[in-house]
């Protein structure tokens, strides 16, 4: 099979791969579409640690399975299906407690596993029976099925947020992610959602999801029009969804009392420590918390909310590229000249 292997940093080659097999429990899918995640172009870059050379990358997955191992119940040839990023290990503590986003294994499609970005995809046992692997809704496609992954890990984020009805949901960075919180946040029950992004493009691009208010990052009046529209109370949950110091020291000025903040996006190794004024947090008795990644049951959800027309992924579709292509696809997402980027390989 073709497949774009990572042999190294900024290393990604198109090239034949043996074709892979179903072995006991393990399930093979032809891979439909795999959207380009910044998670793949820090991969491609700089690496991961759980990502060893070669591997085949991509995590955002959909397509059709067309053969299964022995032993196999869950799965059947034909079924359409989708693929999440997160394989919980099934035995630690934090798995069996349903909180397999902390499991220190950390298991993860186009990681340790192989991933996406290949005409097909081998579905290990492990993954078949812990991880995100959901049959998609009729009327999704394949392109629509594969943003599942990322609307799951907006949707983990907002319910650690503890987003409620009535509240005020403040967004810094109108990325993919950041534009799919204004669609899950308003049925979450946000009232008043407002976004900050720095680049005017992107700000103009997620003017369509329907959030409240926008505004530039680097306006000098940005507190004041935030305070404006929040009857001077700030907003209750804040996402930073952006990989920048810069919004995380943000997001603490712009919170009203008892808000709940999440640094949803992590910050590379080489940025700065943040440098934030911890009484805003004292006095105001803000939570500040983190989210990273979905489980199973968030990717299950993230195609139902699709399918009812609650989230509108074809929306957030801006590119595709063949498998050929793929270092043009990474180029694109990377240049922000869109939102999603898929391949079909």
């Amino acid at each position: 099979m073709r497949a774009a292997v990572l042999e190294g940093f900024d290393r990604l080659s198109i090239m034949e791969v043996p074709d892979p097999s179903p072995r006991e429990g393990e399930v093979l899918v032809r891979v439909r579409a795999c959207s380009v995640c910044g998670s793949d172009i820090r991969i491609f870059h700089f690496g991961n640690p759980r990502v060893k050379f070669p591997q085949i990358i991509g995590h955002e997955v959909a397509g059709d399975v067309v053969a299964v191992g022995p032993g196999v119940t869950k799965f059947r040839v034909g079924d359409r299906v989708a693929i999440g990023a997160d394989v919980p290990c099934g035995a630690c503590y934090w798995c069996q407690n349903g909180m397999g986003t902390n499991c220190a294994t950390n298991y993860a499609i186009g990681y340790q596993f192989p991933g996406g970005f290949a005409e097909y995809i081998l579905l290990n046992a492990l993954t078949v029976t812990q991880g995100a692997v959901h049959r998609i809704p009729e009327n999704l496609s394949y392109d629509e099925a594969s943003l599942a992954e990322p609307l799951a890990c907006a949707i983990n984020g907002l319910e650690m947020s503890q987003l409620g009805v009535g509240d005020t949901l403040l967004i810094i960075g109108a990325g993919p992610i950041g534009c799919m919180m204004i669609e899950m946040g308003r049925f979450m029950g946000a009232t008043n959602i407002i976004v900050v992004q720095r680049s005017l493009r992107r700000l103009e691009m997620a003017k369509k999801f329907g959030a409240d208010h926008y505004f530039l990052a680097d306006d000098p009046d940005l507190e004041a029009k935030v305070f404006e529209v929040t009857e001077g109370e700030g907003a209750d949950v804040v996402m930073v969804t952006c990989a920048s110091p810069d919004a995380q020291e943000m997001a603490l000025r712009l919170a009203r009392h008892r808000a709940r903040i999440n640094f949803f996006g992590g910050l590379p190794k080489d940025a700065r420590n943040i440098s934030i004024p911890s009484n805003l947090i004292h006095y105001r008795e803000c939570m500040v918390l983190g989210t990273h990644g979905s489980l199973p049951r968030h990717h299950r959800k993230a195609l139902q909310v699709m399918a009812k027309g609650m989230v509108h992924p074809s929306w957030y579709i801006t590119h595709r590229f063949p498998l050929e292509a793929v270092h043009e696809a990474f180029r694109v997402a990377e240049s922000h000249e869109g939102l999603k980027v898929v391949v079909n390989p």
